[in-house]
């Protein structure tokens, strides 16, 4: 049985009137909710908030729930708007991610390789890569943010992506593309790669 047949089954249980299969979504998905909606509000405590309101929001929602996508698919994009929603009503601008372990995402996998992390100096430099890497994540607009996070962090595919951000694949390769490139000219600098070479 796929995680997606597993999932639908825990949606037509909760439809029937058993809210338990609803906490078990909530402990299966809890912990990605919480990281994904960290790379967008930087207050622990708000996150929180934000993560309880987005499973009310789906809980109440999952009448509408077609199956057409994942049921995790659907829920991301009820956490995007969520979070969405919660920083417009308090002003915020939309914040990426603090820390980016260097293991995640399969385009910054590289960067594993680079040093040899034994050494005061190339920790240091670890340390530069990864600051570069979300300082330039932070500079992006907000799509191309969303997008790369969905993709590189929590290793998505386009179409889920897609679904979530409630546009074209297309639109989603070309956010993607954009991000990766405007993260490799921050990169290039501290990597010491010529500007003709992507990474």
């Amino acid at each position: 049985m796929s995680e997606r047949d597993v999932d639908a089954e825990l949606v037509e249980r909760v439809r029937r009137g058993d809210k338990r299969a609803f906490d078990l979504l909530v402990l299966k998905y809890q912990r990605k909710i919480m990281r994904l909606l960290s790379r967008m509000i930087r207050e622990p405590g708000e996150v929180e908030d934000v993560a309880q309101e987005a499973f009310i929001k789906a809980y109440r929602a999952l009448p509408q729930f077609r199956g057409d996508s994942a049921f995790y698919t659907w829920l991301y994009r009820i956490a995007i708007n969520t979070a969405r929603n919660w920083q417009a009503a308090n002003g915020r601008r939309p914040s990426a991610p603090s820390v980016i372990e260097t293991e995640d995402g399969e385009t910054f996998s590289q960067i594993d390789n680079l040093t040899d992390i034994s050494t005061p100096e190339s920790m240091m430099a670890s340390r530069q890569i990864v600051d570069t890497v979300n300082a330039a994540i932070d500079a992006l607009p907000e799509e191309l943010r969303t997008a790369i996070v969905l993709r590189e962090i929590e290793g998505m595919s386009y179409e889920d992506i897609a679904q979530s951000m409630d546009c074209p694949i297309g639109t989603v390769r070309s956010r993607i593309f954009r991000a990766r490139e405007a993260i490799a000219a921050q990169l290039r600098p501290v990597l010491g790669n010529d500007a003709e070479r992507r990474w």
